[in-house]
């Protein structure tokens, strides 16, 4: 067999979570373009990322399950590993966010949002180290961080709080783990145009206060984050523990 591109995922499975739209179907794209076998974990229809990936002939299968249920989400990434593994990488990318006021945020605003974007991320990457180091393999996690795993932001409480766990925890299981043979890197996306993003990019006022701050002078687009992504599941990126790759187009260094 010849030999593999550094950056390649020819012959790799890949788990990403929240697979079913936005960065996630961006993250999805860019795997399946580099060859690997992306199982998409989510509990909303990815029918149309599955659509996506078979245009450009590339393997996808959906995985329902629901996040928020770290036991549910252990089952699945165990059946997973079961069925069509073994699993060469994890992507956690999934996350929720509620906009209320610090004064206003209620307890059930902060519980759904950790459990979905910090719990479940953190428990997911146990379940897959698990699996790997119990077999003698090598693995890597990318976990999708934010601008606010660096700034404060407004409204948005819960979201700031996982955003900067996960940098956290990203470091945290690095320094564990490095040396076993698992990268756990993050990625911190900026302004992407997603379906999230719509409201803020409708506003003219808004979204040329936004632009205005972005050296690049444009929205970033999914496949931006997905191809960084595709970086740190690839040889090219095995010296690399415990690294945040801000993909912004330049705000945090405005």
């Amino acid at each position: 067999m010849a030999d593999l591109s550094a950056f390649s995922l020819q012959g790799r499975a890949v788990l990403v979570t929240g697979a079913n739209t936005g960065i996630g179907q961006g993250i999805t794209l860019s795997v399946a373009r580099a060859g690997g076998h992306v199982l998409g974990a989510g509990r909303s229809s990815m029918d149309e990322t599955a659509a996506l990936v078979a245009g450009i002939g590339g393997h996808f299968t959906a995985l329902q399950a629901d996040l928020s249920d770290i036991g549910e989400a252990q089952t699945m990434l165990n059946a997973a590993w079961e069925a069509h593994g073994p699993i060469d990488g994890l992507v956690n990318n999934a996350g929720i966010i509620r906009r209320v006021d610090a004064l206003d945020f209620s307890e059930e605003d902060w519980d759904s949002v950790m459990d979905v974007n910090l719990k479940s991320l953190f428990f997911l990457s146990q379940a897959f180290a698990r699996r790997a180091l119990g077999a003698g393999r090598r693995g890597k996690i990318v976990n999708i961080a934010s601008m606010l795993s660096f700034q404060g932001g407004i409204r948005v409480a819960s979201y700031t709080a996982s955003k900067s766990g996960v940098l956290g925890i990203t470091r945290l299981l690095a320094c564990e783990w490095a040396a076993r043979g698992i990268n756990v890197n993050a990625v911190a996306p900026g302004y992407i145009e997603t379906n999230n993003t719509q409201a803020l990019r409708a506003d003219p006022d808004r979204s040329a206060a936004i632009l205005s701050r972005i050296p690049a002078g444009r929205w970033g687009d999914p496949s931006d984050i997905g191809d960084a992504v595709a970086f740190l599941l690839a040889p090219a990126s095995d010296y690399m523990h415990g690294a945040v790759v801000p993909v912004d187009g330049g705000w945090l260094a405005r």
